[in-house]
């Protein structure tokens, strides 16, 4: 009977140990750089040669589509120029003197990756294109882009215009917390309306074939040329976990798409969330000098919660600051630090902090922070 036992268990423990095996298995894929991170904090989950210099492809239209959320409001008309409407590869079938929304556009080049609205949507905010890639390239520093330059708002090829699966994820990162990006990009159809013709709309097909299919998923961006070959960032949510997948230079377009699938799969098998901090909790003071009042607080832009890897320990984690003591009004909703996560002391993932707005003006306080603010 002893020997029973000692049989039955040595059965378990094999068969423990292989489904362990087959859960950290870690994914083959054909694209020739990748990652995986967790997509509250940004922890690097799985890469293959994710810090490489890659076209990006259209996945470039997630900075477009970001920069247009944050700058222009939803109604704003913009007229199509016919430098837009000549662009290579427009979908939407947009033609010159035609008008469309902000946002109608902006979700149109998400849906089916046009090229043109990119173009038009570049033009209304700086003018030409080439004043708004130096707005792109700006805001790729700000967020931590940090091997990225765009010389194009769609991501058609040009050699200078390159970036990484690390830099495509960071920047999914960041768009994925607006939320009407998020509702942009997790729709499988949609519908665009036109100001001008009156009356005028398309039924359209967003190109990116997990939605609707995949477990949990939310979005985001494909993209494809001869040179970049097969792209996409995915993300998705399942009990609590929030990833994001990058692959670029899958050897198909539908390859792009298997790609992601076992990524993402590989990272719901191994990673779980263990709550940290509340937001409301993990506030940090700022004295502002030329505002409305002398002080505000920056808090996380979510909870802080903190991603187990396999048989990782949450006792492991501390938090870290790099939020400034002084600040200058106006203050608004641009991100004016990041709250640090460690594991084992070394620095795994971010989240960005915001802090409650102060417009420019005059009080007391505000007073003495710019008198006194040397001492800070």
């Amino acid at each position: 009977m002893r020997l029973y036992r000692i049989l039955f268990v040595a059965v378990l423990c094999i068969c423990s140990w292989t489904e362990l095996a087959l859960a950290r298995e870690e994914p083959v894929v054909t694209a020739e750089a990748a990652i995986l991170i967790e997509a509250t904090t940004g922890r690097v989950i799985w890469e293959k040669n994710a810090e490489e210099h890659r076209y990006p492809a259209s996945m470039t239209k997630m900075m477009t589509a970001i920069l247009s959320l944050e700058r222009l409001g939803p109604n704003r008309e913009i007229m199509i120029s016919p430098e837009a409407a000549a662009t290579e590869d427009t979908p939407l079938g947009i033609k010159a003197g035609e008008r469309l929304t902000a946002e109608q556009l902006t979700y149109g080049m998400m849906m089916v990756s046009d090229n043109g609205a990119a173009v038009a949507l570049a033009e209304e905010m700086d003018g030409s294109v080439k004043s708004f890639v130096e707005k792109m390239n700006a805001k790729a520093a700000e967020i931590g882009m940090k091997d990225t330059h765009f010389m194009n708002p769609n991501g058609l090829p040009n050699k200078n215009h390159y970036s990484t699966a690390h830099d495509m994820a960071r920047l999914a990162q960041y768009a994925m917390e607006n939320k009407r990006f998020q509702t942009m990009v997790d729709e499988p159809y949609g519908t665009i309306y036109w100001r001008y013709p009156r009356g005028q709309y398309l039924a359209v097909k967003n190109t990116n074939e997990l939605l609707g299919v995949y477990d949990g998923i939310t979005g985001i961006k494909t993209g494809w040329t001869n040179d970049a070959g097969g792209c996409l960032a995915a993300s998705a949510e399942r009990k609590g976990v929030k990833l994001i997948a990058v692959v670029m230079h899958s050897t198909t377009g539908k390859d792009r798409f298997s790609d992601a699938r076992k990524i993402l799969d590989y990272g719901f098998e191994n990673v779980k969330m263990v709550r940290g901090l509340a937001a409301k909790d993990a506030g940090r003071l700022v004295y502002v000098a030329g505002g409305r009042s002398g002080t505000t607080t920056a808090y996380p832009v979510t909870d802080v919660e903190y991603p187990l890897v396999g048989g990782e320990d949450p006792s492991h984690y501390s938090l870290s600051y790099e939020v400034p003591r002084l600040m200058a009004a106006p203050i608004g909703d641009a991100p004016v630090g990041k709250l640090i996560i460690h594991y084992d002391g070394k620095p795994i993932g971010a989240i960005d902090m915001k802090a409650e707005k102060v417009d420019k003006g005059f009080s007391f306080g505000s007073l003495l922070v710019s008198i006194f603010g040397w001492m800070l």
